[in-house]
């Protein structure tokens, strides 16, 4: 992990030289980032590794000689490091752009194309600070670790699935490998989950097809006006917010392209403002994982003060401890929980009834 004195060292590894550029460039103008090598396959990035000694790797999937992902798996076993992972937006680049987070890709971009680069506005740059964060042993800690499924349903007749409860996710940076150790652990039948994920459009339906296959309860992306009804996890489209509305008894999921909201769309804010808005109330639980910044910890304050239950994930599991942290920081949470112990406590509150739930650690 770079120290604050000095800039976080970056190795652009692409086989096209276009690509490489335009990533170099991107990154030229930001004294907090320093490119200091490049390379056209992973034979070249192995050396330059060792040369250079870079804090972040930007890794091609599809290059000569070895893939993207064989390089990563290696990589990942005798000199971990943090990768954000540069692929195509196409059908198979997608694949296996999944396959690298479970890989121990800390995220996942897709290529600039043409002669303007795709992230003129920022969106590399913010990454790349993310990813010198990550806590490396913890990741690769998540990443080995396969939950059981539970696929023993809940009761709706036994007021646990009620369609009035909803379960609220925000999660960034080791978001999709802390979501890949909750939700496979759930049962089917809990009460309807929206998951807002920061991700990049074309690529939310990808995870949400993975995670399906995995879990007991039906995962899919959201489409607007999408109903949350138990048995039912709905993850955010990529550059689309997610909000919560009522709609009679239940709750509806409705997408719109609006501004980003601290520099991210979809926002965790944006879905939690807007479940606090739609008076969840005791019958609403709020989860804050992973991630750097500040996004969701405003929303949850909002929640929690409406009489939600809120949990952040604490320090001792997070890869990068920013986002609870901060909800912490405002008073906004009722529960600092480990990872491995939150599926039990949605299961918990599924179960439950009356107000805000009193729920064991």
């Amino acid at each position: 992990m770079p120290t604050s004195s000095r800039p976080i060292r970056v190795l652009v590894v692409d086989h096209s030289a276009l690509v490489r550029k335009l990533v170099t460039l991107s990154l030229a103008s930001d004294p907090e980032i320093q490119v200091v090598g490049t390379a056209k396959d992973p034979y070249a990035a192995k050396e330059q590794i060792f040369a250079v000694k870079p804090d972040v790797i930007t890794l091609d999937i599809e290059m000569p000689r070895m893939d993207g992902l064989s390089f990563l798996s290696l990589l990942m076993k005798h000199h971990p490091l943090p990768v954000i992972i540069m692929s195509s937006l196409t059908g198979a680049g997608s694949e296996l752009a999944a396959d690298s987070l479970q890989r121990g890709a800390v995220e996942v971009l897709f290529k600039p194309s043409g002669s303007h680069s795709a992230f003129s506005d920022g969106t590399l740059n913010r990454k790349i600070k993310a990813a010198a964060q990550v806590n490396m042993t913890r990741l690769l800690e998540q990443v080995g670790t396969n939950p059981a499924r539970r696929p023993a349903a809940i009761d709706p007749g036994s007021g646990g699935a009620s369609r009035n409860k909803v379960i609220l996710i925000g999660s960034s940076t080791g978001g999709t490998q802390a979501l890949r150790q909750i939700l496979p652990a759930l049962p089917a039948g809990i009460p309807g989950i929206c998951i807002v994920q920061h991700i990049q459009e074309g690529f939310s339906a990808s995870l949400a097809k993975r995670l399906d296959g995995m879990c007991a309860a039906e995962v899919s992306e959201a489409r607007d006006g999408d109903e949350v009804r138990p048995g039912r996890i709905l993850l955010a489209p990529g550059n689309s917010h997610m909000l919560l509305r009522r709609a009679g008894k239940g709750f509806q999921a409705h997408l719109n392209n609006r501004p980003m909201v601290q520099f991210q769309r979809p926002a965790v804010d944006v879905l939690f403002k807007s479940a606090a808005a739609a008076h969840v109330g005791g019958e609403g639980l709020a989860i804050l994982l992973t991630g750097m910044g500040v996004d969701g910890a405003e929303g949850m304050l909002e929640l929690h003060k409406s009489g939600a239950t809120t949990i952040a994930q604490n320090e001792a599991t997070c890869v990068v401890h920013g986002m609870p942290k901060e909800a912490v920081r405002l008073g906004a949470v009722c529960h600092e929980l480990p990872l491995q112990s939150i599926p039990d406590v949605i299961t918990l509150f599924a179960r439950a009834s009356g107000r805000r739930a009193r729920l064991a650690a």
